[in-house]
């Protein structure tokens, strides 16, 4: 069978396995707990119909192997796996109501965010229709480019755990933590530093297909292109949220950048409560 149906029929199958969970257990953080899993099989498949004698696909999927392997750790450590379901979902069953939830949860939280998680994956089947092309010093520089942002996302999440476990010891000890949001670190130049790591790795996997094809000009691209729009839109709602919950959000929102580490707009800092 082509590589690019068995990608499909993986999908399908899994995205009925989360929908029908969701159903179940009245859950809906089943995709997110295939998020880092899935788009590591839908590579390997790539490079398995290859034969695995493609470097080019062997390189991207040990790169996504590292990546899958990486934020399932950090999203296990959060209580991903355990039941914990994502905040955001009973705020959108409140504002929602049933009937039009049950569509969200069907057509965005099933079907379309497990399309993206294969439209982000098909720079590997650009570069299997493309296989035989010689690797060369730019897939060495990209996969050089994907480590170092693999890494920096990292040191973010490692800096954001560390927060919120000296948030949480606070707590418990009966202290009011300041403060209340992380702001220090790649946070100081970035709200979201480790989205704009996960986003670009993504877009760094888009241009070995690109290579291997030997031009930009590829549909492919559509992959990276709505994961930055998902991540935007997940930004602007999230930081609703955190607003809601901390008024000195706003000091922060206006001296550090949303998502691209930038140099900090002044001086100030995020007042007390």
């Amino acid at each position: 069978m082509h590589p690019l149906l068995v990608v499909f029929a993986v999908a399908g199958a899994v995205a009925a396995f989360c929908w029908v969970a969701s159903l179940v257990t009245r859950d809906h953080s089943w995709v997110d707990r295939l998020w880092s899993i899935v788009p590591v099989v839908y590579v390997w498949i790539f490079a398995g119909a290859a034969g695995f004698a493609d470097a080019r696909l062997n390189i991207m999927a040990g790169l996504v192997t590292l990546w899958g392997a990486r934020l399932t750790y950090n999203f296990a450590r959060k209580g991903g796996y355990t039941g914990v379901e994502d905040y955001r979902w009973p705020i959108l069953r409140e504002r929602f109501g049933p009937a039009r939830f049950a569509l969200f949860n069907i057509f965005f939280v099933v079907l379309y965010q497990h399309a993206l998680l294969v439209l982000i994956t098909l720079p590997a089947y650009t570069a299997y229709e493309h296989r035989g092309t010689p690797v060369g010093i730019l897939d060495y520089l990209l996969a050089f480019v994907f480590l170092a942002l693999l890494a920096g996302e990292t040191v973010a999440d490692q800096q954001q755990w560390d927060f919120h476990q000296a948030k949480k010891a606070a707590l418990d000890a009966g202290e009011q933590p300041h403060p209340r949001f992380l702001q220090t670190g790649l946070w100081r130049y970035s709200r979201h530093p480790n989205f704009f790591f996960e986003q670009a790795q993504w877009w760094t996997l888009f241009f070995f297909g690109a290579i291997a094809a030997g031009s930009v000009l590829q549909w492919t691209v559509l992959g990276a292109a709505l994961l930055t729009a998902l991540f935007i839109g997940s930004t602007i709602f999230t930081e609703s949220i955190t607003r809601s919950k901390y008024p000195e959000y706003a000091d922060y929102q206006a001296t550090t950048s949303a998502i691209v580490p930038l140099p900090r707009r002044g001086q100030r800092l995020a007042r007390p409560a």
